[in-house]
């Protein structure tokens, strides 16, 4: 398969290589920016799990860039957006970057040293976790990332903001919907456009944080305790709570479920573009550079038989020619490409 061809099953990665963005999901941002005015008035923002950074990006962009244009009128605040992950992750214009773990108190103390001791307009979450395929598990997963995410904003955001985090839809959501509206006025959950019609994944977005009068955040006492009895999904009246759920965007807009032609109707002249910018120390690099090196092995090769003149055979090694086996790595080329395909 050609390097083009992914750009034709995926409108939006082709577009996030074209418009500079480190992958796909910086659309997901942006449409969601656009349905619910997330950014206005927004001077700290927090992205978790936000290695490869395309939130970042968006955030970055469009902060920083509203308030270079309204550096001629009276002076504003200063926009200050931090990032955390984990991994590490290529540097940004006007981000802080911090590797670190989300469910520790020290990383909410930093990030809160770095806005000088004034808490966050908006903190946004597009954390997953590596799925397996077994979707009650990988619910479960995602919803405990998810609650993570809570409780560190918990002690990071302002009352009166907002949070948003991608949430996969299962059966037992609701459970998660009554802890959401415990600490905000809204709770929505919405699809962007860019998302594919085939996932799962959607976004809550949580606005007018008011946490309960007392509350003190913790980060010892998981807000999800998986030990109970109630089946959610049963509820009626005034204890079932039903979350509106929004699909943002119109017909017009790009289907990401669609293959499209290289060449857009109306647009300039297709020509491939790199990804934005390569992973950093991936977990397949090791993998790659192996079998590009003929260096892997199999360890199903048929056992030697005996020698019919008595002779003790000689036991039976792995091949490290002949037949590669299989693997997902490729040339150098599709590893620089999986930076912008993120979901």
């Amino acid at each position: 398969m050609g390097r083009s061809s992914k750009d034709k099953r995926d409108i939006y990665y082709r577009l996030a290589k074209e418009e500079g963005w480190r992958a796909r999901s910086a659309f997901k941002l942006l449409q969601l920016d656009h349905e619910f005015n997330l950014l206005a008035g927004v001077n700290r923002a927090v992205d978790l799990c936000a290695a490869p950074g395309s939130w970042s990006q968006v955030l970055s962009r469009k902060l920083r860039g509203a308030e270079e244009r309204s550096e001629g009128g009276e002076g504003g605040e200063e926009v200050k957006i931090v990032a955390v992950d984990l991994q590490a992750m290529a540097p940004l214009p006007g981000v802080t970057q911090i590797q670190g773990d989300i469910t520790k108190v020290s990383t909410a103390q930093e990030i809160i040293r770095h806005f000088e001791g004034q808490p966050a307009d908006l903190v946004v979450c597009d954390g997953a976790p590596d799925v397996t395929g077994l979707h009650d598990v990988d619910e479960y997963i995602q919803a405990q990332l998810l609650l993570a995410a809570l409780n560190i904003t918990t002690h990071l955001l302002k009352p009166g903001g907002t949070f948003v985090a991608k949430i996969f839809r299962g059966k037992d959501v609701t459970l998660l919907y009554s802890q959401l509206k415990i600490f905000f006025g809204g709770v929505t959950c919405a699809k962007p456009r860019s998302s594919r019609n085939s996932s799962i994944e959607a976004f809550v977005v949580c606005q007018n944080y008011r946490p309960p009068e007392g509350y003190v955040p913790n980060m010892s006492n998981p807000l999800l305790d998986h030990c109970y009895d109630v089946d959610f999904n049963q509820l009626e009246g005034l204890n079932r709570v039903i979350v509106p759920f929004l699909a943002c965007g119109d017909l017009s807009a790009f289907d990401s479920d669609r293959t499209y032609p290289l060449q857009l109707d109306g647009g300039q002249q297709y020509q491939y573009t790199p990804p934005t910018q390569p992973p950093i120390r991936p977990p397949y690099q090791e993998a790659c550079h192996l079998r590009r090196n003929n260096l892997l092995s199999r360890e199903d090769a048929a056992p030697s038989r005996p020698s019919h003149s008595g002779d003790d055979a000689a036991p039976s090694r792995p091949s490290h020619s002949g037949e590669e086996p299989e693997s997902s790595c490729s040339t150098q080329g599709e590893l620089k490409g999986q930076s912008a395909s993120s979901v």
